[in-house]
């Protein structure tokens, strides 16, 4: 009850009651985040299950125009499943990529630049030549990399397996970098501060110091950063699988869907493509928009309320 008080005060709240652009956002993405994490239950179809589905139905077309069959709304693919089941489901792996991905860069680069900005010295050079290093190489680079050693070693089927987690670790390895910078300025900030000068001379371990005082004190950057993060891991999974390296058509995402469609956007059949496209561009979008506000309301200076 009093976090829940506290809240209800909060600024936060205050200015997201006032902010039509934030909470028509959260609006739309709550409906997709349900919509995919639900799909299971609302999805007319399960286009895993090969047993329902016919190739004679590939290619219809949505049911506003001729030729179309009223038990797919969105119409159909080249596999003959139904697009709006497809998407739904397709979605629901795109989010759990990108939310999976954005955790463990999270991890990695929080402890890495908590490290590197309290120890300093030659850790703190080390950390961020290697921080550098790694920026060098774009998630492509590094995707296109670790996929031919894990289908060397395991096979393609097991990569088809395995693609989710393996795609988590891919984007959560090539972007830690981000964090790590972030945290690392923010505790060169805070280790200054009289309460960090405080807990030495008490005799708190650093460790202590570290992630009971410091990491406190710089979860407002991180906020902001998790919401681009999160947006920039779903585009980089649509990329990855738009160009062949990410999930199989099997158990397909939102980039997979828009590359499967791809070769049949000029025979007429638009609707494969487009559909997945626009709703991953909303998806961005809304996860976009309230990164914005966040970081308006966690920055009172750059609030335009």
């Amino acid at each position: 009850m009093r976090l829940w008080k506290k809240f209800k005060n909060s600024y936060a709240l205050y200015s997201f009651l006032r902010d039509p652009v934030a909470m028509g956002s959260f609006i739309i993405l709550s409906v997709l985040a349900l919509s995919a994490f639900g799909a299971p239950i609302i999805a007319p179809h399960n286009p895993y299950d090969t047993t329902t589905i016919n190739i004679m139905d590939a290619e219809l077309p949505p049911v506003w125009q001729e030729d179309a069959d009223p038990s797919f709304l969105l119409g159909t693919d080249a596999q003959g499943r139904d697009m709006l089941s497809t998407m739904l489901y397709g979605m629901r792996v795109s989010l759990v990529i990108g939310i999976g991905a954005t955790m463990l860069q999270a991890i990695i680069g929080i402890i890495l630049g908590l490290i590197s900005g309290y120890r300093g010295g030659k850790i703190d050079s080390f950390l961020m030549r290697m921080a550098d290093v790694q920026l060098s190489f774009s998630t492509l680079m590094v995707a296109i990399f670790l996929s031919a050693i894990f289908q060397a070693l395991f096979g393609v089927a097991a990569f088809e397996r395995l693609a989710i987690p393996f795609l988590v670790l891919v984007i959560g390895i090539a972007e830690w970098p981000q964090y790590a910078r972030t945290v690392r300025a923010s505790v060169l900030a805070e280790k200054k501060k009289e309460y960090v000068e405080a807990a030495r001379v008490i005799g708190l371990p650093s460790r202590r110091i570290m992630w009971r005082h410091i990491l406190p004190n710089t979860l407002s950057p991180i906020l902001v950063l998790s919401t681009v993060q999160v947006a920039h891991a779903i585009l980089s999974e649509a990329a990855l699988s738009f160009l062949g390296l990410g999930m199989p058509i099997t158990k397909p995402s939102l980039g997979s869907l828009i590359n499967s469609g791809f070769d049949y956007i000029f025979s007429g059949s638009w609707w494969i493509t487009l559909f997945p496209g626009f709703l991953l561009v909303l998806l961005i979008l809304v996860i976009n928009l309230l990164g914005d506000f966040v970081q308006d309301v966690l920055n009172p200076k750059l609030y335009k309320g």
